[in-house]
């Protein structure tokens, strides 16, 4: 099979596309800090007529992974709108007004309800999972100590009562600096597998990319032509998925989440290793980048 090009730098793509679907953690940030390379790539990709859209699967509002990036030093000019799998998510809990959800997942994510509460003009009924007619899952209640089999007990419960789960975090796991933790994904994953019903709003499944587009079509005052966007991300089954779903080309970044098993030795990609991934992802990316960068 042909290999797949390693690009020097997103200048080489500049010209064949007009916009950037990119991924958020792992490719902009790593939880602690931003990448100034890649902001500055995405800013100069910007400055010469393109259109950047982040997509992330962070459990929390628009408005408030907006607040998180800008605290981490993304510059704003290094994109122009983002979308997150909490905004959609958030968007099902005001459709479901009415109704008492169970919170699965840390307080720290308790902004989705509180904008929920905003947008409905009143609380947003949270109950035990006894008396629960829905489940919202954002995560683990303690990512540093659990893992997602701890909640078997509990995802039974849930599905003796047929409840489905809104994942607001497709993600199986994601690096905390130099700590990998599970997220939602992996919760919704066992949850699924034992039969439970589970609603993904993020990456690779397809809300998370209409909403992206319908974002591009806003700013550009027009469709765009899915040949003239392109995806960037470093998950094999999130970002390079979800990319091949939506049919568009896709960037994978190779020192993000798998970069251990792309480069068992530090050094160049192991071909067998790339085969794998992109089998798993059923999608073949049009380029590999180590990061971002102009």
């Amino acid at each position: 099979m042909t290999a797949i090009p390693e690009i020097r730098g997103l200048h080489e793509l500049a010209g064949r596309y007009d916009a950037l679907l990119c991924d958020v953690w792992g490719v902009l940030i790593d939880g602690k800090k931003h990448f100034p390379r890649a902001a500055d790539a995405l800013r100069r990709f910007r400055e010469q007529g393109g259109r950047v859209v982040l997509i992330t699967n962070a459990s929390r509002p628009d408005a408030e992974v907006r607040r998180q990036l800008l605290g981490l030093g993304l510059p704003q000019d290094a994109f122009d709108d983002l979308v997150s799998a909490g905004e959609l998510t958030l968007r099902e809990i005001v459709a479901r007004k009415g109704q008492a959800c169970y919170h699965l997942g840390p307080p720290r994510d308790n902004g989705l309800f509180e904008e929920a509460a905003r947008r409905l003009g009143e609380p947003v009924k949270k109950v035990g999972p006894e008396a629960a007619d829905y489940v919202v899952c954002t995560g683990l209640f303690a990512e540093s100590e659990e893992i997602p089999q701890d909640y078997d007990p509990q995802l039974a419960a849930l599905k003796a009562r047929d409840l489905t789960m809104l994942c607001a975090n497709p993600d199986i796991v994601v690096a905390i600096g130099d700590d990998i933790v599970y997220c939602a994904g992996a919760l919704a994953e066992r949850y699924a597998a034992m039969g439970g019903k589970v609603l993904m709003f993020g990456k690779p499944h397809p809300p998370i990319y209409a909403a992206a587009l319908e974002r591009l079509t806003r700013l550009s005052g027009a469709p765009l032509e899915k040949s003239r966007v392109f995806a960037m991300g470093d998950g094999a089954l999130t970002d390079l998925a979800g990319a091949g779903m939506a049919g568009l080309d896709c960037v994978f970044v190779t020192d993000g989440v798998h970069a251990v098993e792309l480069r068992p030795d530090g050094g160049s990609i192991d071909p067998a290793a790339i085969e794998r991934l992109t089998a798993l992802a059923g999608a073949r990316p049009v380029a590999l980048a180590r990061e971002v960068f102009w």
